[in-house]
């Protein structure tokens, strides 16, 4: 006879999840010193590590926006690209939540319960460090 225990269930497959997300990204990006906040903390082993494993797929959501968006983007100067990018990045609500969505996807719970403490802050530094990265990667931000 089989016996069913959906909590223990639960608890298991949560467990298994969280392994395999902080396998997928096992290493801590950032200066680890002894007075380091645990935003700082928590932005160099968890967001970092997330924004480095999603690089490709959140370079592909803004090339398509772009596209999406009369193609204006294609055509500025690296100046204009620049302040385009911050300007969709910051004022565009549902581009934004997209962008944090597919962050927040790859939290284990625990990073979860603590993202919920502050998520207002930890958007704006997800939406920070993006926009810091798709600067630095302009090269690759271009339609195919």
């Amino acid at each position: 006879m089989f016996f069913f225990n959906k909590g223990f269930f639960i608890i298991t497959f949560m467990k298994e999840r969280d392994a395999k997300i902080k396998a997928l990204r096992n290493e801590t990006i950032g200066t680890l010193t002894e007075n380091i906040s645990w935003e700082e903390l928590f932005q160099n082993n968890t967001l970092r590590p997330i924004l480095k494993f999603q690089n490709d797929l959140l370079i592909e959501l803004f090339i398509t926006y772009a596209t999406k968006n009369k193609n204006v983007f294609f055509n500025l100067s690296l100046e204009k690209r620049i302040s385009y990018i911050e300007n969709v990045s910051i004022s565009d609500v549902v581009f934004r939540n997209q962008l944090i969505g597919v962050v927040i996807g790859l939290f284990s719970i625990g990073e979860y319960i603590e993202y919920s403490k502050n998520p207002s802050n930890f958007n704006k530094r997800i939406i920070t460090m993006l926009i810091e990265r798709w600067k630095s990667q302009s090269q690759l931000l271009e339609k195919k």
